[in-house]
């Protein structure tokens, strides 16, 4: 009988292969689904605090930019964490995000002002962001592709269980507690999380020498910040800050130049361009990008649309939220057990974005004669069919980068998603609030006022005004809708052009 031949060990850093992966990735479910846990609940637990924070702290023009902050440093700690997680190990860098996800937590609570919040926020989301790309790196190298598609439906479990969580108690936790109870609540979670690491095989990196690409992270960052900076600017359109806007976009446009220039001939490039060139990788990252643009800024402001047009208490708009965030997380468990079966990929998110744009079309009409719980329930419709997207992109990328770059493939998915909803975000909320500044400086005024003091202050006004002040501010929010819309237009269009659609 001839001798069967041994199958090649895997490379420095990386799990066993994929025989055997069940077993493995059952071993390692429970260590992994925490973090990402805690950092999805992260991202959604502040939505219904919004409308609290902003009564208590102020500045209503920059709340949205508690949410905003956490997604700039998701954007960037995702290429430095898929890097690092390559070179040092996953295991000990989880160790690392979990801690700066605790010590910003304390941070986040103790605030006293709105940009200290935003600061603190914005340590947070650099934690945040190690946590969700090394889980996904550490599922990508436990199982083969078709099976991976199939265990993303637990990870869609975990993501049922974050997303729906996080309004819901976060509303609750606001209105008994107070806003800054829901980032207390990080402390024992990131303690137990820290606890269940420990079961993760101590594995070393590849053994490389660290060579880092910190011109190439300084770059990114002030791309980054110099876009979002320039668009909060942008909202406020007051003439003095003409030069600051001017300045910032060049900044911003030099410094794209610039890191590009950079990443060709970087030794250890933070962003491999290479990978982009492969037209399934870069539409794949596009299409997360309009996804993460899409349901962050619906996050960020139904909250706001709530609590503005329809007098919803912090409870109340976790309760409304609740649809849209529990159907995201049962369409991607739903799309990963049919990709598993099937092996096609594309063509889900292809029909689900086109029944998006629909949904989103016909809220944005029919806006003004919407009650708080028809738009709920609408919302949560179309939100079954937001979650046709991530888990296809996630594996996309996987299968066409290979596995010799997992890590830095899902980072690319990580931090294209969260740079999407970054932009996004301050891109919606640029035109809800330029809308208003325009149309009538006194209905912006009176905007900031009845978020933070609820819709009884409209009691007060003469009938004609309050029904023009209802009107533009209706308005407002359509044209925000509209702009959300544009943005799952775009993913269809990428869906729809994918050169993989089956692994």
């Amino acid at each position: 009988m001839s001798a069967k031949s041994t199958p090649p060990s895997p490379p420095a850093g990386q799990l066993p292969p994929a025989s055997g992966g069940r077993a493995h990735f059952f071993t390692l479910f429970s260590a992994i689904m925490l973090p990402m846990f805690l950092a999805i609940v992260d991202q959604t637990i502040v939505a219904a605090a919004l409308p609290a924070i902003a009564a208590s702290l102020g500045d209503v023009e920059l709340v949205s930019w508690v949410v905003v902050a956490y997604l700039v440093t998701t954007t960037i700690a995702a290429p430095v964490y898929g890097r690092l997680g390559d070179l040092l190990g996953r295991r000990n860098l989880m160790f690392v995000a979990l801690a700066i996800v605790i010590v910003a937590s304390i941070l986040c609570a103790i605030s006293t002002s709105t940009v200290f919040l935003i600061c603190a926020r914005a340590l947070q989301g650099f934690g945040g962001g190690g946590l969700m790309t090394l889980s996904q790196a550490l599922i990508g190298e436990s199982l083969a592709p078709r099976d991976r598609a199939r265990y993303q439906g637990y990870l869609a479990a975990v993501a049922v269980t974050s997303s729906a969580f996080g309004p819901v108690v976060g509303g609750f936790m606001t209105e008994h507690l107070g806003w800054r109870s829901i980032f207390l609540m990080n402390i024992p979670l990131g303690l137990l999380a820290a606890m269940l690491t420990l079961r993760l095989p101590a594995r070393g990196g590849s053994g490389e020498p660290i060579r880092f690409d910190f011109p190439g992270l300084a770059l990114f960052a002030t791309f980054v910040v110099s876009a979002l900076v320039m668009l909060q600017q942008v909202q406020r359109f007051e003439l003095g800050s003409v030069p600051v806007i001017i300045v910032l976009s060049l900044a911003g446009i030099a410094a794209i130049v610039l890191l590009i220039w950079r990443e060709k001939r970087a030794p250890d490039p933070l962003l491999p361009l290479p990978l982009f060139r492969n037209p399934t990788i870069w539409r794949s990252d596009a299409l997360a990008a309009c996804h993460g643009a899409m349901l962050v800024s619906l996050m960020t402001f139904v909250p706001i649309y709530l609590r503005v047009v329809h007098g919803a208490s912090p409870a109340e708009i976790g309760l409304m939220v609740l649809p849209m965030t529990a159907a995201i997380g049962l369409g991607s468990l739903v799309t990963g057990r049919i990709v598993s079966r099937t092996g096609r990929t594309a063509i889900f998110p292809s029909g689900g974005l086109a029944v998006v744009v629909l949904v989103l079309i016909t809220m944005a009409i029919i806006l003004p004669w919407l009650s708080a719980h028809e738009f709920s329930w609408l919302l949560g419709f179309g939100a079954i069919f937001m979650g046709t997207v991530m888990g296809v992109v996630q594996l996309t990328v996987q299968v066409a980068a290979g596995s010799s770059r997992l890590g830095i493939a899902a980072a690319t998915v990580q931090f294209s998603r969260s740079l999407g909803a970054a932009l996004g975000t301050a891109i919606v909320g640029t035109v809800l609030f330029g809308m208003l500044t325009i149309g009538d400086a006194e209905t912006a005024r009176l905007f900031g006022t009845i978020l933070q003091e609820g819709r009884d202050v409209l009691a007060s006004l003469p009938d004609a005004q309050r029904r023009i002040a209802q009107a533009e501010i209706s308005d407002a929010f359509r044209a925000a809708f509209l702009v959300i819309t544009s943005f799952a237009a775009g993913g269809l269009w990428l869906a729809c052009s994918m050169p993989l659609r089956r692994v």
